[in-house]
């Protein structure tokens, strides 16, 4: 049997570490063969959310770097490990970074799952899932949250069985040695995985002031050209009418520069609202918007006794009718905020927002995007306020604008329309990482 390690740890990370070595001691003492990969150490990029492991060419990624070796090793494993410093509630960035690129082992076609709507299997089989965060205190909220990911992982990544440990740094090596073994044990029973809870959402104590200026952050490799830019662009439009001062910036090419980088720091300084907009990816945001908040938290408790308290809000949207599948990664955003000393002012979900907008802006497109404008401009009336984003503005798109049914026998016609001009259609279900 062959186990495949992520190791999201960054260097030096002597709790990391001691995960590591436990997991690995474990594990050869029960003779399974181990893949331990070094995340940080290795060659990928960032998903490039094209869908060409899907369109151009089916079930592997359009990168040809460490990120295929790594998806076929895991088509072919028996148990895939994650080991991460648990980050605001979600994996580290460099964890994250692969996560993202296991869509190419699933299929774009949609089936109904637990009353939701999720990706097919590409492959017959799935590896076991074991999930081990680590965290320098206790914190209930951010662990409660880790734990509601790992099981939304499982059912996306078709888990047969799936298992999520929690270490806290001050645990002797004992003590995560005995973990460990309680934690594979837990592998090998057959009991059904169970739903776990995220805690509940608070839009926190925000005390109205108007706001003067305030910070767009887009968070998707598409940029300009995306639904997120779309819609944060348009509740910036909302805040710019009312005299406030806005700025954008796209998180994806900004990462790459130390320079740029700076410059998103300084900007946030300066601000009164940091509004984030992303796509969802594999039930969390993209590893460079991980990327960006880890900078964030960094950079704000380095010179925390000087910073003011700006509001953070966040708009999300998913490729799913349903819009409760953001919640895991909005809680993500919550919690970023109250640990890197934001005020969070609140959220909006999106369901089938590429399906729906795909980049256009909304004042371009027709009554479909009706709610969707009305949601974001209750938003915007409220943030330029200085308070939270109201109930009703997240009401306006709880309801999908697209029966699941319907979305899903759409999905068919509509993912093989995109394969056809690459001519690969009629084998987009081909499984190129099975080894018989």
């Amino acid at each position: 049997m062959k186990a495949v390690i992520l190791d999201g740890s960054k260097e030096n990370d002597l709790t990391g570490c001691h995960v590591s070595n436990a997991l690995i001691a474990e594990l050869e003492s029960r003779g399974w063969e181990i893949e331990h990969v070094q995340l940080c150490e290795r060659k990928i990029g960032n998903c490039a959310g094209d869908f060409f492991c899907w369109i151009r060419n089916p079930g592997l990624c359009n990168v040809n770097d460490d990120n295929r070796l790594i998806a076929k090793s895991i088509a072919n494993c028996q148990l895939m490990v994650y080991l991460t410093p648990i980050t605001f509630g979600g994996y580290s960035s460099s964890l994250k970074k692969m996560v993202d690129h296991q869509i190419q082992n699933v299929l774009p076609f949609f089936q109904q799952v637990n009353g939701e709507t999720h990706h097919k299997r590409r492959y017959p089989v799935y590896p076991d899932f074991l999930a081990i965060g680590w965290m320098d205190h206790s914190d209930a909220h951010s662990e409660a949250i880790f734990r509601h990911l790992t099981y939304r992982n499982s059912i996306n990544l078709y888990a047969k069985r799936s298992v999520t440990g929690v270490v806290i740094a001050d645990q002797t090596e004992s003590q995560i040695q005995a973990s460990v073994q309680e934690w594979i044990n837990e592998l090998k029973t057959e009991k059904r995985i169970q739903p776990v809870k995220l805690p509940e959402s608070q839009n926190g104590n925000v005390k109205p002031t108007p706001i003067q200026r305030a910070l767009l952050l887009v968070g998707s490799p598409r940029t300009r050209k995306s639904t997120s830019n779309s819609l944060g662009g348009y509740l910036f439009e909302q805040l710019s009418a009312k005299n406030i001062q806005t700025e954008t910036i796209f998180i994806h090419t900004t990462m790459y520069s130390a320079e740029r980088t700076r410059a998103m720091l300084d900007a946030i300084n300066k601000t009164d609202l940091v509004l984030l907009a992303f796509p969802l990816y594999v039930d969390s945001l993209p590893a460079p918007v991980m990327n960006a908040l880890e900078a964030i938290a960094l950079q704000r408790a380095s010179h925390s006794e000087n910073k003011p308290q700006p509001l953070f809000a966040a708009i999300a949207n998913c490729g799913f009718p349903e819009q409760n599948h953001n919640a895991t990664a909005l809680a993500i955003c919550a919690n970023f905020a109250r640990l890197a000393n934001f005020q969070w002012a609140g959220s909006l979900a999106l369901g089938a927002g590429e399906g729906m907008v795909h980049g256009t802006p909304l004042n371009e497109m027709d009554g479909r995007v009706i709610p969707l404008k009305k949601a974001l401009d209750l938003a915007a009336a409220s943030l330029a306020r200085g308070s939270s984003i109201p109930l009703q503005a997240q009401a306006l798109l709880a309801k999908p604008f697209i029966p699941g049914w319907l979305y899903r026998a759409m999905g068919v016609y509509g993912w093989r329309q995109q394969a056809r001009p690459y001519g690969v259609e009629k084998v987009i279900k081909r499984q190129p990482y099975l080894i018989k």
